[in-house]
């Protein structure tokens, strides 16, 4: 049963009996409006009266997608810009990577502004009011902040900047390269099992703060940039969120990461009796380290099965979906996975020439392009996925609008 909070207890399990579609979501066609309680202890005993479960109401609730928006630094820097730091080319980088461009934080510039400027012109699509919003989710890897991006404090504070006054709940995911898929995920489950109405998914990365400029293999991939939905409550017949299929594998993390590195030790400490070791050295985050090859390899394997994964969840084949939208890594990558699916390059949606590989932020950001310019049109099904560092990958099937 559900408890004072609305949610499900831990106790609580949901099988067949009380309508799991495929998706791993329940059908409210098969659970009654009402429950009612009836007494055994005794005859002569009258039984309670009819109350309203609360599981209908929570569970028959769907979600849907109804405003995007997204922002980019304003430096943009070419790959033959790239070829007068490091050894490299236009044509060496475009033919492996399909990248031309990508854009840089640069100056007065900052994340949390490019995820701010992202949402509102997310809610201005949806015609939410930023009081509106319940949860604010920051997808994001490289926070401007130890402790989360999405509740800082002054001068770099989201809700304010939103003009959010009553303090909504906000917090951090970090999943690299699949925080958005999973941002969308958890917003739906917000708003499913906890009541929530309109959810901001926020995928903001400043991955060019990690790049080592020197190493021509890592430092033209990427890129700077955030994007934004807003996901509502609807009726369980608009839902929008048909499927979804997640995973991570830590073992992978060899062959992607950004690791800490202790700085020199102040040999000033501990000489004096203390413990060894103590007080701990300062430390930072490394450049990253990527064996593209292994990613590579991981990536044009996955994701079609999480792809596919999805699409049986959803009940839903291949030739229902209407546009296939990566995370926008590697074109190789991108072209492999539509060609294993059967999608055509016209059903593709990809602007990973412009911004190069812009982690979390990538997915939301090719969607309002799209969107914007009429491409993707209401009621249209697509099919998303991200992969990257963890390792983490993983998909979802939903429909725009």
């Amino acid at each position: 049963m559900a408890n004072a909070s609305g949610l499900f207890t831990p106790s609580m399990r949901l099988s067949s009996s009380l309508g799991l579609n495929p998706s791993g979501f329940c059908s409210s066609e098969v659970i009654p409006k009402r429950v009612r309680c009836f007494s055994s202890l005794s005859q002569g005993v009258e039984s309670s009266p009819p109350v309203e479960s609360r599981v209908p109401r929570l569970v028959s609730k769907g979600c849907k997608l109804v405003g995007c928006g997204s922002a980019v630094p304003q430096l943009q820097i070419s790959n033959d810009d790239l070829a007068k730091i490091v050894d490299t080319s236009d044509e060496w980088i475009s033919t492996r990577t399909g990248i031309r461009n990508r854009r840089v934080l640069t100056g007065n510039e900052s994340l949390t502004g490019l995820a701010t400027e992202a949402a509102l012109k997310a809610l201005e699509m949806a015609q939410v009011e930023p009081d509106d919003v319940d949860l604010i989710l920051l997808c994001t890897s490289t926070p401007e902040d130890l402790f989360g991006g999405a509740p800082q404090v002054e001068p770099d504070d989201i809700q304010k900047a939103l003009g959010c006054k009553g303090n909504p709940l906000a917090f951090d995911i970090t999943a690299a390269c699949s925080g958005f898929v999973l941002g969308l995920v958890s917003a739906s489950c917000y708003i499913r099992g906890g009541g929530f109405k309109n959810v901001l998914v926020i995928g903001a990365d400043s991955l060019s703060r990690y790049v080592d400029w020197t190493d021509r293999g890592t430092c033209i991939l990427f890129g700077d940039a955030a994007g934004a939905v807003l996901v509502q409550a609807c009726d369980s017949e608009e839902d929008g969120l048909f499927g979804f299929d997640l995973h991570s594998d830590g073992d992978g993390n060899r062959h992607l990461n950004a690791g800490i590195k202790e700085n020199e030790k102040n040999h000033e400490l501990g000489t004096n009796g203390s413990v060894l070791g103590f007080p701990p050295n300062n430390s930072s985050f490394s450049c990253i380290k990527m064996n593209g090859t292994e990613v590579f390899r991981f990536a044009v394997s996955v994701v079609p099965q999480t792809i596919e994964a999805s699409l049986a969840k959803a009940g839903l084949d291949r030739s229902d979906i209407d546009w296939l939208l990566l995370h926008q890594a590697n074109k190789r990558i991108i072209d492999g996975v539509a060609t294993r699916l059967e999608v055509p390059k016209d059903r593709v949606i990809s602007n990973l020439a412009n911004y190069g590989n812009t982690s979390a932020a990538s997915i939301p950001l090719a969607l309002d392009e799209a969107v914007r310019s009429g491409k993707v049109k209401q009621g249209q099904t697509i099919a998303t996925a991200g992969f990257g560092a963890g390792l983490t990958w993983g998909s979802a099937i939903l429909r725009w609008g």
